[in-house]
């Protein structure tokens, strides 16, 4: 409310539910700023926050009341008390959805109106079409960018849920997994562990599927055998915070031989994750971070002859495909201004990869840090020695 100028009223809503089929729907997720806000996985909840000429703040929040014969229907609603606890919102503040319509235009008729661009509820975008409103999405990214304690213990913890589930599953590699195992294998550890919405769709890639980079659809056929690579990209929710942690498996029935291409790319990867987290710093950009990052892998390339003397930065992204890294919270990809420096507070996902076909292999692995005064440091485990990696047939 400090950011916002006297005489306004911001308008942000939570969204709906929406339909799988004609009779289901999916889990429902509350809009980013709506949850940032209030703290409510609420649906249909509309808040309204108000500044006035003398810059005194008001709260309102629209809900649906307890009805006992819909909720039969629909499922248990929250008392508006436990509304009021949840988000710290006086409960005289808090009032019937039905009243919404007579209470905004009052306000609207006696305010600046302003929303959120960033959101992708529907209704967010047809209010403000309406209303004439001015934005405030980059209030809402800037303050999102820089997280508090409490929204790094829960990246943390989502961290720790996805490593126990990626432990889990690993112990049921063997000679004929299918993606389908592995993928409903590690849904099941994120689900029993309190993670019922994964942070993104779950990634599990057995050899050559490791070049679709977001191939979410587990592959019936697609079987590991000696000398196979699987390559997961995961992560768990808590709190509404995202964690994203991708991991590399190799098949192996005896050791690895000094020439397998497998062990080459690991070894690059590792020096690339250091290089990574000892240049993430306060000042540092995604640009820097990047530039530096295909630095290590030119020098790779031209020592096994995949580049020539006098490569250019497109002939690198050959094979380093995506960007090392990316903001992390509420989304896997939390929104950011991507060309800002990095500052304290900072939560990123670190995930240097590089995909050679000639070689067919390539993968990543990745981890989550947060950035400090001086640095960065790892909220999960940052594992990735050669036997962490390798399963046995």
């Amino acid at each position: 409310m400090n950011r916002i100028p006297e005489g306004s009223a911001v308008f942000v809503f939570a969204g709906k539910g929406k339909a799988m089929s004609q009779d289901t729907d999916y889990r429902f997720l509350p809009d980013r700023n709506f949850y940032y806000l209030t703290g409510l996985s609420y649906e249909n909840g509309k808040l309204i926050l108000i500044k006035d000429e003398k810059g005194d703040c008001r709260e309102m929040l629209f809900a649906l009341p307890k009805n006992d014969l819909k909720e039969r229907w629909t499922g248990k609603r929250m008392e508006f008390s436990d509304l009021s606890s949840f988000s710290g919102i006086c409960e005289n503040d808090i009032y019937d959805i039905d009243e919404f319509e007579d209470k905004a235009y009052e306000i609207i008729r006696d305010y600046n109106v302003l929303f959120d661009s960033t959101s992708i509820v529907e209704e967010s975008k047809t209010f403000a079409a309406k209303n004439d409103a001015s934005d405030i999405g980059s209030i809402l990214t800037h303050m999102r960018m820089v997280k508090t304690k409490e929204e790094i213990e829960s990246i943390k913890a989502a961290a720790r849920i996805t490593e126990d589930a990626l432990c889990d599953m690993k112990s049921i590699i063997r000679g004929g997994s299918t993606e389908l195992e592995l993928y409903t294998k590690l849904e099941y550890e994120m689900a029993r562990r309190g993670s019922l919405i994964p942070a993104f769709e779950t990634i599990v890639s057995i050899d050559t599927n490791t070049f679709y980079l977001h191939h979410s659809n587990p592959d019936l056929e697609a079987v590991s055998n000696d000398g196979s690579m699987i390559q997961i990209d995961v992560g768990a929710r808590v709190n509404g915070y995202c964690a994203d942690i991708s991991r590399v498996y190799f098949l192996c029935k005896d050791d690895m031989a000094e020439d397998d291409k497998r062990l080459a790319l690991h070894g690059l990867i590792k020096e690339l994750r250091k290089a990574a987290w000892d240049f993430i710093k306060p000042g540092e950009t995604f640009k820097t971070l990047n530039s530096h990052m295909m630095t290590i892998v030119a020098e790779f390339l031209l020592k096994h002859g995949l580049l020539e003397e006098g490569y250019t930065t497109e002939d690198i992204r050959e094979y380093y495909w995506h960007n090392t890294s990316h903001h992390l919270g509420l989304d896997v990809h939390d929104i950011c201004e991507r060309d800002l420096p990095f500052e304290a507070g900072n939560c990123l996902a670190v995930e240097p990869g590089v995909y050679i076909k000639s070689w067919g292999i390539g993968f990543r692995i990745e981890d989550d840090v947060v950035v400090t005064d001086d640095g960065c440091e790892l909220l999960s485990s940052g594992e990735d020695s050669l036997e962490s990696c390798i399963a046995k047939v």
